[in-house]
């Protein structure tokens, strides 16, 4: 029998996780109701000076709804968010969900062109915004389908608005009826649209059902809170980007499960988190590697209490061993690292709280998840054996539907219910997952996922570039960043600095190489491919010299 059909990782479950997990058929209207319901005059939401309960949440949430409403968004309808990390997000993907509709997550440092492509295949034609990147949308407004655009300020109310647009306060006194109950089939009915990459550099709208999520929330909570004991109205610091379905999942729908407190920061500011742990004294704080080394690098970390914090996890990326190390040594804190991918919700494996962590490992499945590790072969797909390396496929219920209006995409990854990661990875005896590298050719900077092949269509646009490669090369605070390989047509020049300044007017600040190295010649196969790996691989060689 294969050692995946045995899953030694069952052994290290608590007595109080099964196997398989049930989950009741709801809808995030459902969990958003029950939570109210049941934790009515807690705190839901703490924003600087501002709380919320999780009554007061509903009361927004159903003004939001009746004006969304009254505006003609119905079931199916399409509302993309491009927000910092606010209490306003909170109310928006609710408020959607309350009608059947499906929230579009945007990256607020997108420009234009990016904001373009999301709009106009996702074909939403609802926004909510932040007043600052207000202009950005304007100008491609045009080329979409969007028709109303609601303006979020978090300070005074300076920036002019067109006629058919709403600052948010104004929006909520819109509703002019009791909006109508929406039939929800949670297993079919798409949620979200979570918007990656791929290898082609074309960005997929992952489509998350109602189903995909709460069962990711149930697997989460069975697997890392059931076990522990937590207080009541727990406070969580809420510091990941809601836009990334990290901290949308493991925060922002968690916590409204488990009737926690969110302390939201709209952004990582090294000192205002420092001094916000210090403070508040979280019971779980999750972050991603950059974060982590960010917090490290601050001189006086041990004055600000993070031993109080309970519990730290991070996610996103690999964990630099030695920065996990100096993190645990100066606030006398396990962290616990997990794997996860937007396809599948995305958490799919996870360091048990309860037993050994293993320093590297990104723990064993979720209970309700198989997950192999596999080759493709002649004779088709095998498993390999305890040890060894191959591509990482899970199957579960978080899984995700498909890619939005893209069936040959979604085929390629999703092959008789199993999604096919594109990560290498291998498995120890005791049934711990360890990923070693990634099949794709993602580079994954400060937690966000950069895709080479988009970076090179833009370097491509340069009128002195004649060949060109894009890699991840190591980087100690980001992880990985970005290099570009180039080659020059015959009699041109440029500089390095150059180029790095003419793809900042039209990469989002992350994807922006921080290196560009120009060659005579690029690595080429006998059949004239361009060789990424080898260049790669050289990086990786200098770095470890």
């Amino acid at each position: 029998m294969s050692i995946y059909n045995d899953k030694p990782w069952l052994s290290l479950y608590h007595k109080s996780v099964g196997e398989t997990i049930q989950v009741d058929d709801l809808s995030l209207n459902d969990l958003f109701t029950q939570s109210v319901d049941k934790h009515k005059n807690k705190i839901a939401i703490t924003f600087y000076d501002r709380t919320f309960t999780y009554e007061q949440v509903d009361g927004i949430t159903k003004q939001y709804t009746s004006s969304l409403h009254s505006l003609g968004f119905t079931k199916g309808d399409r509302l993309a968010v491009m927000l910092p990390n606010t209490p306003h997000y909170l109310f928006t993907l609710f408020s959607v969900s309350k009608l059947g509709g499906i929230g579009v997550q945007v990256n607020p440092m997108y420009i234009e062109r990016e904001i373009e492509h999301v709009l106009a295949d996702s074909g939403a034609e609802y926004m909510i915004v932040l007043d600052q990147l207000y202009p950005r949308v304007k100008q491609i407004q045009e080329k979409t389908n969007l028709k109303h655009v609601i303006v979020v300020s978090l300070g005074s109310q300076v920036t002019e608005i067109d006629e058919h647009d709403f600052y948010f306060e104004d929006f909520l006194k819109c509703g002019i009826e009791e909006p109508p109950q929406v039939e929800i089939n949670p297993g079919e009915d798409v949620a979200m649209l979570q918007y990656t990459g791929g290898t082609t550099g074309v960005s997929k709208g992952v489509m998350l059902t109602h189903r995909n999520l709460i069962t990711n929330l149930e697997q989460i909570y069975e697997f890392m809170f059931k076990p522990i004991e937590y207080p009541d109205n727990p406070k969580i610091m809420s510091v990941l980007p809601m836009f990334h379905i990290y901290g949308l999942t493991c925060n922002v729908f968690l916590g409204f499960k488990c009737g926690c407190n969110q302390i939201i920061l709209p952004r990582f500011d090294l000192q205002e988190v420092v001094e916000t742990v210090k403070r508040e004294k979280p019971f779980q704080f999750s972050g991603v590697p950059t974060m982590y080394v960010g917090l490290n690098s601050h001189p006086k970390l041990e004055e600000y209490e993070f031993d109080q914090v309970s519990y730290f996890n991070s996610g996103g990326s690999a964990m630099p061993i030695e920065q996990l190390h100096l993190f645990e040594k100066r606030t006398n804190c396990n962290l616990c690292e997990g794997y996860g991918l937007s396809e599948a919700s995305p958490t799919t494996h996870f360091n048990p709280p309860t037993r050994e962590r293993k320093v590297g490992s990104v723990g064993i499945p979720l209970p309700g998840l198989e997950s192999k590790i596999i080759q493709e072969t002649d004779r088709g797909i095998v498993e390999v054996p305890v040890g060894e390396v191959g591509e990482l496929i899970v199957k579960g219920p978080q899984v995700m539907k498909g890619y939005w209006q893209r069936e040959e995409e979604t085929s390629a990854v999703l092959k008789d219910g199993w999604l096919f990661t594109g990560d290498l990875a291998r498995m120890d005896e005791n049934g711990y997952f360890y990923i070693v590298d990634r099949k794709k050719d993602m580079i994954i900077a400060s937690g966000y996922n950069v895709y080479p092949r988009e970076i090179e269509e833009i370097l491509y646009q340069h009128p002195s570039i004649q060949e060109v490669i894009v890699v991840g090369v190591p980087d100690e605070y980001r992880g990985e960043t970005v290099k570009a390989f180039i080659t020059l047509k015959a009699g041109e020049s440029t500089t390095e600095e150059e180029v790095i300044s003419f793809t900042k007017t039209l990469l989002a600040r992350y994807k922006v190489p921080k290196y560009v190295e120009i060659r005579e010649e690029l690595p080429k196969s006998a059949v004239g491919k361009l060789l990424r790996r080898k260049l790669r691989d050289e990086e990786v060689k200098k770095a470890r010299s």
